[in-house]
């Protein structure tokens, strides 16, 4: 008889073992089937380094960019931006002021793999852009020549105001890298670089288009560099 109670205690242990196993085993995997969804909405927000830009940068006048993306898919975002620019540019020879508005519109492809519910970006971004603005030359400087080293020039240097505005437009295509980290829920804080390449733009009458508006300088290259630091928040409309 206390063989057969020592027997079926061995047994309870050994079903009570099991059954705890198959539960631990059992949480681990409600565990690992956990899903987190994404939000899925729109994302608005402004550039701010354009308002910095304009308090210590005596050329550049004023500025404003509104962004804005939505996500159509895990990594990918329809993105534009659009935006109003005015720059002086002080040349050896002349003075100048671009000012007009733009746009860019393109997509984002977020590289970045996030862990559970981190909604963060480490994106790479192409861009159209369009920029329509006039370009008012202020004044110039006939850039005049001695003949000779150290002797009076041939002509007289004499500054001529000149307010001569024009009618332009421009055309480019940039790429861009940027981080966007979610600093508080649905708060993003984004910082990015661009390169870009011009397509066309026109000339005022003798002159140059030396600025456009979401462009930049136009370099001889035909190229131009961008940076912005925008804060934007996220409008969701549903999860995914």
């Amino acid at each position: 008889m206390s063989k057969f109670f020592i027997s079926l205690f061995f047994l309870f242990c050994l079903v009570d073992g099991f059954s705890q196993e198959k539960s631990k085993d059992s949480i681990s995997s409600n565990k690992d089937s956990i899903v987190y969804k994404s939000p899925y909405g729109i994302r608005i927000g402004i550039d701010i380094s354009k308002p910095i830009k304009a308090s210590i940068d005596g050329e550049y006048n004023s500025g404003i960019e509104l962004v804005g993306d939505y996500r159509i898919t895990k990594r990918l975002f329809i993105a534009a931006e659009l935006g109003y620019e005015s720059e002086t540019t002080q040349e050896d020879f002349t003075n100048s002021t671009s000012k007009g508005s733009y746009m860019r519109l393109g997509i984002n492809f977020n590289a970045y793999e996030n862990w559970l519910d981190m909604n963060n970006e480490v994106f790479v971004g192409f861009r159209y852009g369009l920029s329509i603005f006039e370009q008012t030359l202020n004044s110039f400087t006939p850039n005049v020549v001695t003949g000779q080293l150290n002797t009076p020039p041939y002509f007289t240097g004499n500054v001529n105001n000149v307010p001569v505005s024009s009618d332009l437009n421009a055309h480019w295509s940039e790429i861009m890298v940027g981080i966007k980290v979610e600093t508080f829920k649905n708060f993003f804080i984004s910082a990015s670089v661009s390169y870009k390449v011009m397509i066309s733009n026109t000339e005022p009458n003798n002159f140059k288009t030396l600025y456009s508006p979401g462009f930049n300088r136009i370099f001889e290259s035909g190229t131009g560099f961008g940076f912005n630091y925008t804060l934007s928040y996220l409008i969701p409309f549903k999860k995914k």
